[in-house]
């Protein structure tokens, strides 16, 4: 078999060179690139004598799947798998396996680490101190006691519902499935209307599929209060990004943090969530940590020995 990693996956070259021992010992061919190259003609060529290839989250439609006959299984260093083209794999037969759990820690602390920043403005603090300035007749807001409503209960939206729940808040739900253990919690599901009136957070945390996509839009983000804020580190289109822009601009809600955007950074300079000082934002990083990413390299090579032996 020919196994293509066709990017670096943040692990180093030590690690894929002990990797391509390991293939060769089971009498495979195993290519690694270091870089990472998002261009669909770059793709088809690293891909294209791959029977197994190992791709994150670039982009991978159908144009460059046809340029792959050999293809037969892909490992995604992934939990979502919106960014494939899955109708195309499944019509010819390729074995498509993301690899899920490998961020849940790192997504749901950055969660919670951008719900404190949104109340107690460290961001803007820090610049303010850097450019001369003191606290004036800043006050902050504490976390602990405030109602969050988390929008998805898989395995980040639980382990963020833990988070906070050490903190001192309390957690409502809202999911397409309840789950007895969250509700073993303490945390009280609640149709999603209810959730966004008596939240003073939104934390989503749904996947991207014909279901979520526009979840949150002009509808619910007027269901929310005045005061509460959003945060997304789930996908970007489960936002309608225009009307969460025209909220904060507008002071409908007091204020949002977004990872995810209606596609990869960078964003041009004058998007609309970035015209406002309302939105913390961050450019998709809530995955990336150099704990999540050993994880994810054990999980993603420990799905092709296993699709190796069948």
């Amino acid at each position: 078999m020919n196994i293509v990693c066709v990017e670096s996956l943040g692990i180093s070259r030590e690690r894929f060179e002990s990797l391509k021992a390991h293939y060769s010992a089971m009498g495979h061919d195993f290519t690694y690139y270091l870089d990472r190259r998002e261009d669909e003609a770059t793709l088809a060529d690293r891909m294209r004598e791959a029977d197994v290839a190992v791709i994150s989250n670039i982009k991978l439609p159908a144009d460059v799947l046809a340029q792959c006959p050999k293809l037969r299984y892909l490992s995604v260093a992934f939990t979502g798998l919106d960014h494939i083209d899955l109708a195309y794999c499944r019509e010819h037969g390729i074995k498509v396996q993301n690899a899920a759990g490998y961020s849940t820690t790192a997504v749901s602390e950055l969660a919670v680490g951008m719900m404190l920043d949104l109340l107690r403005n460290i961001v803007t603090l820090n610049e303010k101190i850097r450019q001369g300035g003191s606290r004036g007749t800043f006050l902050g807001r504490e976390l602990r006691g405030k109602t969050v409503g988390i929008v998805g209960t898989g395995a980040i939206g639980t382990a963020t519902a833990r988070l906070l729940l050490a903190f001192g808040a309390k957690v409502i739900a809202w999911s397409r499935t309840e789950r007895p253990e969250v509700k073993a919690l303490g945390v009280e599901y609640m149709p999603l209307d209810d959730l966004l009136r008596q939240s003073d957070i939104v934390s989503l945390h749904v996947p991207l599929c014909d279901e979520t996509r526009g979840l949150i839009g002009e509808r619910e983000l007027a269901l929310m209060k005045p005061t509460a804020m959003l945060v997304n580190t789930a996908r970007g289109p489960v936002c309608d990004i225009a009307a969460v822009g025209r909220a904060l601009i507008e002071s409908r809600i007091a204020g949002a943090a977004f990872d995810v955007f209606e596609h990869e950074p960078p964003l041009p300079i004058d998007h609309l969530l970035l015209s406002t000082n309302r939105c913390l934002a961050t450019p998709h990083v809530a995955f990336a940590t150099e704990e999540s990413f050993a994880v994810r390299a054990d999980i993603v090579f420990g799905h092709v020995d296993e699709w190796l032996k069948q």
